[in-house]
């Protein structure tokens, strides 16, 4: 069997068993190339490379044991092979953090929210780290900045203390537990936050896929604004004159705007569209 009929094959079975995506992937495609090259420890961005490549038995067998796992127990990939890819960044994860996938990171990578910094910019806040890839992603874009990344779980912290010492970036991260802004000092540049932001009903639909992760990365009260509400009303005191804040809301906007009717905001384009990650100026911070 070539690795490409082992694919389409895999693919199909993912399909049949009707297994939900987003953690990385979109379709039982992508889903399949992925869990197969990494099971064959092949590089997973090249396919194209081997997949006319014949496949060993012991190969076959490997591939079809981590596609059974991934439909039987309905774990993200990510949580099987320990490995998630962010803007072309590996990072390790497990089931203590959610899947890193955040918007947020895009609007890293491509300077959109360069021109609200500046050449003097020193300190970044990730607040909800999770597993530290915004953190990490951040102190690679900008390398004479330094980043506090803070999260409440200690579990999270632990994690990403892994993926902080991976890319060699422990003298410009510092990790701090903290329950939002409690344990926060001092003022920043730039405040980064993926919090938690699902609504009570869409928890309550949510596949067994995100019902794997941390709840309390995901649930934020009855409209999902629990979270923002404290995060907004304190914000402004731990930025800078011309700091900002740059917070990923997901499918939320309307529950957003009806919980800050009159807070002006920017909204960033993304690849989900411009209605996920806005930016919010100390300014209009300070008005709330």
């Amino acid at each position: 069997m070539l690795l490409i009929d082992l694919i389409n094959h895999q693919a199909t079975r993912l399909e049949e068993a009707k297994v939900s995506f987003g953690h990385g992937t979109l379709n039982a495609f992508d889903e399949a190339v992925w869990l197969a090259l990494w099971a064959m420890k092949l590089p997973i961005d090249d396919l194209d490379a081997v997949a006319d490549a014949p496949v060993s038995a012991a190969d076959q067998a490997a591939v079809d044991a981590i596609i059974t796992e991934r439909i039987t127990t309905r774990k993200p990939a990510a949580y099987l092979t320990n490995e998630a890819w962010l803007q072309g960044v590996p990072f390790y994860v497990d089931e203590r953090v959610i899947v890193p996938r955040s918007l947020i990171a895009e609007v890293i990578a491509d300077g959109s929210i360069d021109e609200w910094l500046s050449t003097q910019t020193t300190r970044v806040l990730d607040l909800c780290t999770g597993n530290g890839s915004l953190a990490v992603l951040a102190a690679m874009a900008y390398p004479d900045v330094q980043v506090v990344a803070s999260d409440l779980s200690e579990a999270s912290l632990a994690v990403a203390r892994i993926n902080i010492d991976k890319h060699d970036l422990a003298e410009r991260i510092t990790l701090l537990q903290s329950d939002g802004l409690k344990n926060v000092q001092g003022e920043f540049d730039l405040i980064l936050c993926n919090p938690p932001y699902v609504n009570a009903v869409s928890m309550a639909k949510l596949p067994a896929e995100y019902l794997a992760e941390p709840t309390m990365a995901l649930a934020s009260g009855s409209d999902g604004m629990d979270f923002c509400r404290g995060l907004l009303s304190q914000a402004a005191a731990h930025l800078i004159s011309s700091g900002v804040l740059v917070l990923e809301i997901g499918n939320e906007q309307e529950n957003f705007e009806a919980a800050f009717p009159d807070l002006p905001v920017f909204w960033l384009e993304t690849s989900a569209g411009d209605a996920q990650v806005l930016l919010i100026t100390k300014e209009s911070l300070a008005l709330q």
